[in-house]
Protein backbone atom coordinates (compact mmCIF):
# COMPACT_ATOMS: atom_id res chain seq x y z
CA UNK A 1 0.00 0.00 0.00
CA UNK A 2 1.31 3.51 -0.79
CA UNK A 3 2.49 5.45 2.23
CA UNK A 4 0.28 8.27 3.47
CA UNK A 5 3.42 10.43 3.69
CA UNK A 6 4.10 9.97 0.00
CA UNK A 7 6.65 8.44 -2.32
CA UNK A 8 10.23 9.70 -2.28
CA UNK A 9 13.08 8.91 -4.66
CA UNK A 10 16.44 9.04 -2.87
CA UNK A 11 19.54 9.82 -4.92
CA UNK A 12 21.76 6.90 -3.92
CA UNK A 13 25.47 7.54 -4.39
CA UNK A 14 26.63 4.40 -2.64
CA UNK A 15 27.96 6.47 0.25
CA UNK A 16 26.96 6.45 3.90
CA UNK A 17 25.03 9.74 3.77
CA UNK A 18 22.53 8.88 1.05
CA UNK A 19 22.21 5.35 2.43
CA UNK A 20 21.20 6.58 5.89
CA UNK A 21 18.93 9.23 4.30
CA UNK A 22 16.99 6.40 2.64
CA UNK A 23 16.81 4.48 5.93
CA UNK A 24 15.58 7.50 7.91
CA UNK A 25 12.86 8.32 5.39
CA UNK A 26 11.63 4.74 5.39
CA UNK A 27 11.54 4.81 9.19
CA UNK A 28 9.53 8.05 9.00
CA UNK A 29 6.87 6.28 6.92
CA UNK A 30 7.67 7.28 3.35
CA UNK A 31 7.56 4.90 0.41
CA UNK A 32 11.23 4.99 -0.55
CA UNK A 33 12.80 4.22 -3.93
CA UNK A 34 16.57 4.30 -4.49
CA UNK A 35 17.90 5.85 -7.69
CA UNK A 36 21.54 5.98 -8.80
CA UNK A 37 22.48 8.34 -11.61
CA UNK A 38 24.46 6.94 -14.52
CA UNK A 39 26.65 9.86 -15.56
CA UNK A 40 29.96 8.31 -16.61
CA UNK A 41 30.73 8.73 -20.28
CA UNK A 42 30.81 5.95 -22.85
CA UNK A 43 34.60 5.94 -23.06
CA UNK A 44 35.05 5.44 -19.29
CA UNK A 45 37.03 2.26 -18.48
CA UNK A 46 35.05 -0.69 -17.19
CA UNK A 47 36.63 -0.44 -13.75
CA UNK A 48 35.99 3.29 -13.53
CA UNK A 49 35.06 4.45 -10.06
CA UNK A 50 33.91 7.97 -10.92
CA UNK A 51 33.46 9.06 -7.30
CA UNK A 52 29.90 9.49 -6.10
CA UNK A 53 28.29 8.21 -9.30
CA UNK A 54 30.82 5.75 -10.68
CA UNK A 55 30.44 2.05 -11.39
CA UNK A 56 31.38 0.94 -7.89
CA UNK A 57 28.82 3.37 -6.47
CA UNK A 58 26.07 1.47 -8.27
CA UNK A 59 27.09 -1.79 -6.60
CA UNK A 60 27.25 -0.20 -3.16
CA UNK A 61 23.88 1.52 -3.63
CA UNK A 62 22.27 -1.70 -4.84
CA UNK A 63 23.51 -3.60 -1.78
CA UNK A 64 22.20 -0.90 0.55
CA UNK A 65 18.78 -0.96 -1.11
CA UNK A 66 18.64 -4.75 -0.76
CA UNK A 67 19.50 -4.39 2.94
CA UNK A 68 16.79 -1.74 3.40
CA UNK A 69 14.30 -3.73 1.30
CA UNK A 70 13.56 -0.89 -1.11
CA UNK A 71 13.62 -0.85 -4.94
CA UNK A 72 16.76 0.38 -6.70
CA UNK A 73 17.03 1.80 -10.20
CA UNK A 74 19.92 3.11 -12.28
CA UNK A 75 18.88 6.00 -14.53
CA UNK A 76 20.87 7.35 -17.46
CA UNK A 77 21.63 11.06 -17.07
CA UNK A 78 24.82 10.90 -19.15
CA UNK A 79 23.78 13.53 -21.73
CA UNK A 80 22.54 15.98 -19.10
CA UNK A 81 25.77 15.59 -17.14
CA UNK A 82 27.88 16.14 -20.25
CA UNK A 83 25.96 19.28 -21.20
CA UNK A 84 25.47 20.95 -17.82
CA UNK A 85 28.58 19.85 -15.95
CA UNK A 86 31.47 18.68 -18.16
CA UNK A 87 30.96 21.17 -21.01
CA UNK A 88 30.36 24.00 -18.53
CA UNK A 89 33.48 22.99 -16.56
CA UNK A 90 35.67 23.12 -19.67
CA UNK A 91 34.18 26.38 -20.99
CA UNK A 92 34.71 28.14 -17.66
CA UNK A 93 38.36 27.12 -17.39
CA UNK A 94 38.93 28.27 -20.97
CA UNK A 95 37.53 31.68 -19.96
CA UNK A 96 40.06 31.93 -17.16
CA UNK A 97 37.47 31.12 -14.49
CA UNK A 98 37.50 28.45 -11.77
CA UNK A 99 34.12 26.67 -11.92
CA UNK A 100 32.31 24.68 -9.25
CA UNK A 101 30.94 21.62 -11.09
CA UNK A 102 29.22 20.21 -7.99
CA UNK A 103 26.94 23.27 -7.85
CA UNK A 104 26.05 22.84 -11.53
CA UNK A 105 25.45 19.12 -11.01
CA UNK A 106 23.16 19.78 -8.06
CA UNK A 107 21.07 22.34 -9.92
CA UNK A 108 20.78 20.77 -13.36
CA UNK A 109 21.30 17.02 -12.87
CA UNK A 110 20.58 15.89 -9.31
CA UNK A 111 17.57 18.16 -9.10
CA UNK A 112 16.30 19.20 -12.52
CA UNK A 113 16.87 15.86 -14.27
CA UNK A 114 16.33 13.51 -11.33
CA UNK A 115 13.30 15.41 -10.04
CA UNK A 116 11.68 15.39 -13.50
CA UNK A 117 12.26 11.65 -13.84
CA UNK A 118 11.00 11.02 -10.29
CA UNK A 119 7.78 12.97 -10.83
CA UNK A 120 7.23 10.96 -14.02
CA UNK A 121 7.19 7.74 -11.99
CA UNK A 122 4.70 9.12 -9.49
CA UNK A 123 7.04 10.37 -6.75
CA UNK A 124 6.07 13.27 -4.53
CA UNK A 125 9.61 14.13 -3.46
CA UNK A 126 13.27 13.53 -4.08
CA UNK A 127 15.84 13.34 -1.28
CA UNK A 128 19.61 13.36 -0.98
CA UNK A 129 22.22 12.87 1.71
CA UNK A 130 23.18 16.54 1.88
CA UNK A 131 23.68 18.20 5.26
CA UNK A 132 21.17 21.05 5.08
CA UNK A 133 17.66 21.86 6.27
CA UNK A 134 14.71 23.19 4.29
CA UNK A 135 12.34 25.69 5.89
CA UNK A 136 9.14 27.25 4.60
CA UNK A 137 7.96 30.77 5.40
CA UNK A 138 4.28 30.31 6.19
CA UNK A 139 3.55 33.97 5.35
CA UNK A 140 5.20 34.15 1.92
CA UNK A 141 5.03 30.44 1.11
CA UNK A 142 8.65 30.52 -0.05
CA UNK A 143 11.26 27.90 0.75
CA UNK A 144 14.85 28.44 1.83
CA UNK A 145 17.78 26.49 3.14
CA UNK A 146 18.79 26.65 6.77
CA UNK A 147 22.23 25.69 8.01
CA UNK A 148 22.63 22.09 9.11
CA UNK A 149 23.19 21.07 12.71
CA UNK A 150 26.95 21.32 12.33
CA UNK A 151 28.90 23.84 10.25
CA UNK A 152 31.65 21.24 9.87
CA UNK A 153 29.51 19.35 7.34
CA UNK A 154 27.05 22.05 6.22
CA UNK A 155 26.52 21.85 2.44
CA UNK A 156 24.19 24.79 1.82
CA UNK A 157 26.93 26.57 -0.18
CA UNK A 158 26.56 24.02 -2.98
CA UNK A 159 22.75 24.23 -2.97
CA UNK A 160 22.07 27.97 -3.12
CA UNK A 161 20.71 27.99 -6.67
CA UNK A 162 17.90 25.45 -6.34
CA UNK A 163 14.52 26.79 -7.46
CA UNK A 164 11.39 27.17 -5.36
CA UNK A 165 9.71 24.34 -7.31
CA UNK A 166 12.67 22.06 -6.64
CA UNK A 167 12.71 22.88 -2.93
CA UNK A 168 8.98 22.21 -2.72
CA UNK A 169 9.63 18.62 -3.77
CA UNK A 170 12.81 18.03 -1.75
CA UNK A 171 13.44 16.27 1.56
CA UNK A 172 16.76 16.46 3.42
CA UNK A 173 16.68 14.17 6.46
CA UNK A 174 20.35 14.62 7.47
CA UNK A 175 20.24 18.31 8.38
CA UNK A 176 19.61 17.58 12.07
CA UNK A 177 22.51 15.12 12.40
CA UNK A 178 26.29 15.22 12.64
CA UNK A 179 28.46 13.03 10.44
CA UNK A 180 29.45 10.89 13.42
CA UNK A 181 25.78 10.30 14.23
CA UNK A 182 25.09 9.24 10.65
CA UNK A 183 27.98 6.77 10.65
CA UNK A 184 26.76 5.40 14.00
CA UNK A 185 23.28 4.82 12.57
CA UNK A 186 24.74 3.06 9.52
CA UNK A 187 26.83 0.80 11.75
CA UNK A 188 23.89 0.06 14.03
CA UNK A 189 21.67 -1.11 11.16
CA UNK A 190 24.48 -3.12 9.56
CA UNK A 191 25.24 -1.14 6.40
CA UNK A 192 28.53 -2.17 4.78
CA UNK A 193 29.17 1.48 3.78
CA UNK A 194 29.19 2.70 7.41
CA UNK A 195 32.94 3.40 7.33
CA UNK A 196 33.23 4.25 3.64
CA UNK A 197 35.34 7.41 3.25
CA UNK A 198 33.82 10.53 1.74
CA UNK A 199 34.57 11.29 -1.90
CA UNK A 200 37.01 14.20 -2.06
CA UNK A 201 37.68 14.74 -5.76
CA UNK A 202 35.50 15.94 -8.60
CA UNK A 203 33.95 12.70 -9.80
CA UNK A 204 35.01 12.97 -13.45
CA UNK A 205 38.59 14.12 -12.63
CA UNK A 206 39.64 11.51 -10.05
CA UNK A 207 43.37 12.33 -10.36
CA UNK A 208 42.76 16.07 -9.74
CA UNK A 209 44.57 16.92 -13.01
CA UNK A 210 41.95 19.36 -14.35
CA UNK A 211 44.17 20.70 -17.12
CA UNK A 212 45.09 17.23 -18.37
CA UNK A 213 41.43 16.23 -18.36
CA UNK A 214 40.44 19.31 -20.38
CA UNK A 215 43.16 18.71 -22.96
CA UNK A 216 42.16 15.07 -23.35
CA UNK A 217 38.45 15.91 -23.57
CA UNK A 218 38.85 18.73 -26.11
CA UNK A 219 41.76 17.25 -28.05
CA UNK A 220 43.40 20.69 -27.93
CA UNK A 221 46.85 21.50 -26.59
CA UNK A 222 46.75 24.65 -24.49
CA UNK A 223 48.39 27.73 -25.94
CA UNK A 224 51.30 29.02 -23.91
CA UNK A 225 51.41 32.67 -22.88
CA UNK A 226 53.14 35.19 -20.65
CA UNK A 227 53.32 35.69 -16.90
CA UNK A 228 53.20 39.45 -16.32
CA UNK A 229 53.10 41.83 -13.38
CA UNK A 230 50.18 44.25 -12.97
CA UNK A 231 52.46 46.88 -14.54
CA UNK A 232 52.88 44.67 -17.62
CA UNK A 233 56.43 43.43 -17.04
CA UNK A 234 56.97 39.97 -18.55
CA UNK A 235 58.36 37.47 -16.03
CA UNK A 236 58.17 34.22 -17.94
CA UNK A 237 56.02 31.78 -19.91
CA UNK A 238 52.92 29.98 -18.62
CA UNK A 239 51.63 26.58 -19.79
CA UNK A 240 48.10 27.73 -20.68
CA UNK A 241 45.50 29.57 -18.60
CA UNK A 242 43.58 26.43 -17.61
CA UNK A 243 46.52 25.47 -15.36
CA UNK A 244 45.97 28.41 -13.00
CA UNK A 245 43.53 29.84 -10.49
CA UNK A 246 43.40 33.04 -8.45
CA UNK A 247 45.60 32.89 -5.35
CA UNK A 248 47.79 30.07 -6.69
CA UNK A 249 51.45 30.14 -5.63
CA UNK A 250 52.78 26.65 -6.29
CA UNK A 251 53.53 25.33 -9.75
CA UNK A 252 54.21 28.68 -11.42
CA UNK A 253 57.82 27.84 -12.25
CA UNK A 254 58.96 31.42 -11.70
CA UNK A 255 62.12 32.51 -9.90
CA UNK A 256 61.73 36.05 -8.65
CA UNK A 257 63.35 36.27 -5.23
CA UNK A 258 60.01 36.40 -3.41
CA UNK A 259 56.71 34.46 -3.48
CA UNK A 260 54.41 35.28 -6.38
CA UNK A 261 50.67 34.64 -6.54
CA UNK A 262 48.21 34.57 -9.43
CA UNK A 263 46.07 37.71 -9.12
CA UNK A 264 44.31 37.79 -12.51
CA UNK A 265 43.81 35.56 -15.55
CA UNK A 266 43.29 37.36 -18.88
CA UNK A 267 42.01 34.99 -21.59
CA UNK A 268 41.78 37.76 -24.21
CA UNK A 269 45.51 38.49 -24.08
CA UNK A 270 46.40 34.99 -22.87
CA UNK A 271 48.29 36.36 -19.88
CA UNK A 272 48.46 35.37 -16.22
CA UNK A 273 49.03 38.32 -13.89
CA UNK A 274 51.12 37.61 -10.78
CA UNK A 275 52.01 39.74 -7.80
CA UNK A 276 52.24 39.98 -4.02
CA UNK A 277 49.85 38.32 -1.60
CA UNK A 278 48.53 41.80 -0.75
CA UNK A 279 47.25 42.13 -4.33
CA UNK A 280 44.74 39.35 -3.62
CA UNK A 281 42.70 41.25 -1.02
CA UNK A 282 39.57 43.29 -1.76
CA UNK A 283 36.31 44.22 -0.06
CA UNK A 284 34.16 44.28 -3.21
CA UNK A 285 32.73 41.28 -5.07
CA UNK A 286 30.34 41.28 -8.02
CA UNK A 287 28.16 38.33 -9.06
CA UNK A 288 25.46 37.52 -11.61
CA UNK A 289 23.26 34.51 -12.49
CA UNK A 290 21.47 35.20 -9.23
CA UNK A 291 19.02 33.09 -7.26
CA UNK A 292 17.20 34.27 -4.14
CA UNK A 293 15.24 32.11 -1.73
CA UNK A 294 13.29 34.08 0.95
CA UNK A 295 12.26 36.64 -1.68
CA UNK A 296 12.17 36.88 -5.46
CA UNK A 297 14.09 40.14 -5.80
CA UNK A 298 16.48 42.08 -3.59
CA UNK A 299 15.27 45.59 -2.81
CA UNK A 300 17.69 48.17 -1.41
CA UNK A 301 20.69 47.28 0.74
CA UNK A 302 20.84 44.33 3.12
CA UNK A 303 23.27 43.57 5.95
CA UNK A 304 24.21 39.89 5.69
CA UNK A 305 27.16 37.49 5.69
CA UNK A 306 28.60 35.74 2.64
CA UNK A 307 30.97 32.99 1.55
CA UNK A 308 33.20 33.25 -1.54
CA UNK A 309 34.15 29.56 -1.61
CA UNK A 310 33.00 26.31 -0.02
CA UNK A 311 35.53 26.34 2.84
CA UNK A 312 35.23 30.09 3.49
CA UNK A 313 33.56 31.03 6.82
CA UNK A 314 30.68 33.51 6.24
CA UNK A 315 31.91 37.10 6.57
CA UNK A 316 29.90 40.23 7.37
CA UNK A 317 28.98 42.32 4.33
CA UNK A 318 26.37 44.50 2.64
CA UNK A 319 24.64 43.49 -0.60
CA UNK A 320 22.81 45.60 -3.17
CA UNK A 321 21.74 45.30 -6.81
CA UNK A 322 23.71 47.52 -9.20
CA UNK A 323 21.64 46.54 -12.24
CA UNK A 324 18.93 44.00 -13.09
CA UNK A 325 21.36 41.07 -13.23
CA UNK A 326 24.30 41.97 -10.98
CA UNK A 327 24.77 42.11 -7.23
CA UNK A 328 27.52 44.00 -5.42
CA UNK A 329 28.77 42.57 -2.15
CA UNK A 330 30.89 44.82 0.07
CA UNK A 331 32.69 43.00 2.86
CA UNK A 332 33.51 44.83 6.07
CA UNK A 333 36.99 43.28 6.01
CA UNK A 334 39.06 42.56 2.87
CA UNK A 335 38.75 39.00 1.57
CA UNK A 336 41.50 37.01 -0.13
CA UNK A 337 41.47 35.58 -3.66
CA UNK A 338 38.06 36.50 -5.03
CA UNK A 339 37.78 33.98 -7.87
CA UNK A 340 35.58 34.42 -10.97
CA UNK A 341 33.51 31.30 -11.58
CA UNK A 342 33.11 30.43 -7.92
CA UNK A 343 29.86 31.07 -6.06
CA UNK A 344 29.04 33.98 -3.78
CA UNK A 345 26.55 32.55 -1.28
CA UNK A 346 24.68 34.88 1.08
CA UNK A 347 23.36 34.16 4.59
CA UNK A 348 21.01 36.02 6.91
CA UNK A 349 21.82 34.36 10.22
CA UNK A 350 21.32 30.65 9.57
CA UNK A 351 19.10 31.15 6.49
CA UNK A 352 20.44 31.06 2.94
CA UNK A 353 19.38 34.26 1.18
CA UNK A 354 20.73 33.06 -2.16
CA UNK A 355 23.76 33.75 -4.28
CA UNK A 356 25.30 33.99 -7.70
CA UNK A 357 28.39 33.38 -9.80
CA UNK A 358 31.36 35.64 -9.09
CA UNK A 359 32.36 37.74 -12.11
CA UNK A 360 35.00 39.92 -10.42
Amino acid sequence: MPSSKGRVVVGMSGGVDSSVAAYLLKEQGYEVIGMTMQIWQEDAPEDSDGGCCGLSAVDDARRVCQKLDIPHYVMNFRNDFKKHVIDYFIEEYEKGHTPNPCIACNRYVKWESMLHKSLQIGADYIATGHYARIVKDEVTGRYAFKLSKTMAKDQTYALYNLTQEQLKHTLMPLGDYTKDEIRAIAKEIGLTVASKPDSQEICFVPDDDYAGYIERETGKKQQKGKFVTKEGKVLGEHKGIIHYTIGQRKGLGLSYGKPLFVSKIDPVNNTVVVGDNTDLFTCEVYANKLNFMPFEKLEGKMEVAAKIRYSHPPQACTIEMIDEETIKCTFKEPQRAITPGQALVIYDGDIVVGGGTIIR
